[in-house]
């Protein structure tokens, strides 16, 4: 860059570098999977290698299984506490702010496609998450405890990738930016546009695509057990479904990569019809009335040639009438 990058920017980007420079077998963050998605590995490095760009959060994209934290009326603690007898599993990690506090856990977390057939090695997809299907009469059973809104009810869902880039510049946040709503991540957005100290700003980009996202309940805590309520064919269609946004979510994040590759190298210009010079909806409105305005001159100009060539084809009406009184 032709300009020196403010030193918080400089401070935190090598804090960051330092914590990402362990090896992937002692590193672990605040995510459930405890690591950088092997799926977006090397993307997350080539952002890094950029000089005025650096991750602060990633996931590559997931589908996820959690049984969501106590009402606000049941029990209590602080938000993202999973006290004792939360009947968390040895093998799930409680899960932190965001949705599932005060006593949530991840119940299934996957950062890959699943393999439909055989349910994933397991033998059924109840199984597959851990929980526990309806027994005979349980439906009645429900139906006397009252409200589902206050019971604590389990999610499905899937998410595509989510990305924060911390950048050193409004520049660079907006070619960041571009490259993101270009790629299809269109509910993309840049915080912290402006800056209250002397630094110039260093704009956070998040990149997300909401469109992508799914959600669905699919049961309910009863007695510390998670009992799921929909049937397998319908457990089966939200992970098919699921996969399938996995790969679109894969061509999305290739797209973006490609776009930011060519930012870098000065070759990211949008190109228009033809390959002419993308431009946007501003420029193409002066440029149009421009040509409008040069038009209308050579209109004008050829007109006026055209009558001053014509002139002498039309009778002096003066001379005619004084010869002929």
């Amino acid at each position: 860059m032709a300009t020196s990058l403010p030193a918080s920017f400089l401070s935190r980007k090598s804090r960051i570098l330092s914590q990402l420079s362990v090896p992937v077998s002692d590193y672990d963050d605040l995510s459930p999977k405890g690591s950088i998605d092997v799926g977006i590995r090397e993307l997350i490095e080539e952002i890094n290698g950029l000089e005025g760009c650096v991750t602060t959060s990633s996931c590559a994209g997931r589908i996820s299984v959690f049984l969501e934290g106590r009402k606000s009326s049941v029990g209590g603690g602080e938000e993202g506490d999973v006290g004792e007898g939360s009947g968390e599993r040895g093998d799930v990690k409680a899960a932190g702010v965001g949705g599932k506090g005060n006593g949530g856990r991840w119940l299934f977390v996957s950062h890959d496609p699943v393999e439909i057939q055989g349910c994933g090695g397991k033998g059924s997809w109840v199984e597959v998450m851990g929980m526990a299907g309806l027994e005979r009469g349980e439906e009645e059973r429900q139906r006397e405890l009252g409200s589902v809104t206050e019971r604590r009810l389990v999610h499905f869902k899937f998410e595509p990738m989510i990305l924060h880039i911390l950048t050193a510049s409004l520049q660079q946040a907006q070619a960041v930016l571009s490259a993101a709503l270009q790629a299809g991540f269109r509910e993309s957005g840049a915080l912290n546009l402006t800056s209250s100290t002397g630094e110039p700003p260093t704009p956070m980009v998040g990149i997300r695509s909401m469109g992508l996202a799914l959600e669905s309940v699919i049961g309910f805590e009863s007695n510390g057990m998670d009992i799921c309520m929909v049937p397998e064919w319908q457990l089966k269609n939200l992970f098919e479904i699921s996969n399938q946004r996995f790969q679109e979510n894969a061509k999305r994040i290739a797209r973006f990569r490609t776009l930011l590759r060519a930012a870098r190298s000065g070759e990211g210009k949008r190109k228009g019809q033809e390959g002419a010079k993308w431009e946007d909806a501003g420029e193409r409105r002066e440029r149009k009335k421009a040509e409008g305005l040069k038009k209308a001159r050579e209109m004008k100009q050829t007109g006026e040639k055209e009558f001053g060539e014509g002139a002498g084809d039309v009778p002096d009406m003066r001379s005619t009438l004084e010869h002929n009184p």
